[in-house]
């Protein structure tokens, strides 16, 4: 694949799409935290991973409309929130997700008269995620529906999956399920099915939640996402992250 600018980005927090008040993202990182073990009979660090961590920054305009920037980010929640990152809208492609606290909402007034907050979100149990969007950005059904398939390239993995859902405003109906489901030949003659511990809590309304399955579990080479239940408009977002080597949490 060719180099890929971030044109046409989006940014979710906490079952809200907040990307057109964000004018940048300063940081989008993770990883273990590195510890300095180095002893006196050395002549340069000796470092090991210890917890694992991760953080989104952004910058975001204001905008003080109902559901908008403003009003979500400035009441700066104590309570955990979900953030995902898609890097483009197509399906298939990459995304990073975490469950996170909010630590501030710096405002700053340029001296051309620009407005703008300062964000920064820290991972909280389990770390920064990059995983693969199993909806292209948004996706909107209006009756139980079989989603694409997305192939993840190799053959079936061995350590699970983890996987983060977006449901949005403008929900009408009772409530909507979404399941991951799998499949070795995208259905060809494996027939789809759902991933043990692959399905969210039926949704009503704004939510957002993360599935982890168990952690020796396989993993087929495809996923898509099915919706059941009874609605007339869902739209959500869902992305996963495939686990290639052992992962604990």
């Amino acid at each position: 694949m060719s180099k890929q600018s971030g044109l046409g980005d989006r940014l979710f927090v906490a079952g809200y799409d907040f990307s057109g008040d964000i004018g940048s993202l300063q940081r989008i990182g993770g990883g273990p935290k590195p510890w300095d073990v180095t002893g006196i009979d050395k002549s340069a660090h000796e470092r090991i991973g210890v917890t694992r961590d991760g953080e989104i920054g952004f910058n975001s305009f204001f905008n003080k409309a109902t559901d908008r920037a403003h009003l979500r980010l400035s009441p700066l929640l104590t309570t955990d929130q979900i953030l995902t990152y898609c890097r483009g809208t197509t399906l298939g492609n990459p995304a990073a997700a975490m469950i996170a606290k909010q630590i501030n909402y710096d405002g700053n007034r340029g001296a051309d008269g620009s407005f703008t907050f300062a964000v920064q979100a820290l991972a909280t149990t389990t770390g920064l995620e990059w995983g693969t969007q199993l909806t292209a950005g948004q996706r909107t059904d209006t009756a139980a529906t079989n989603g694409t398939g997305v192939d993840f390239g190799t053959g079936s993995t061995l350590f699970g999956a983890q996987f983060y859902l977006h449901v949005f405003a403008s929900f009408t109906g009772t409530s909507v399920t979404v399941t991951i489901e799998e499949s070795s030949d995208n259905g060809a003659g494996d027939a789809w099915t759902a991933v043990t511990g692959g399905a969210f809590t039926a949704a009503s309304g704004v939510t957002t939640q993360r599935l982890e399955t168990a952690r020796g579990q396989t993993v087929e080479r495809y996923l898509r996402v099915a919706t059941t239940g009874t609605f007339s408009n869902a739209i959500f977002a869902v992305m996963a992250s495939r686990n290639d080597s052992e992962v604990l949490f």
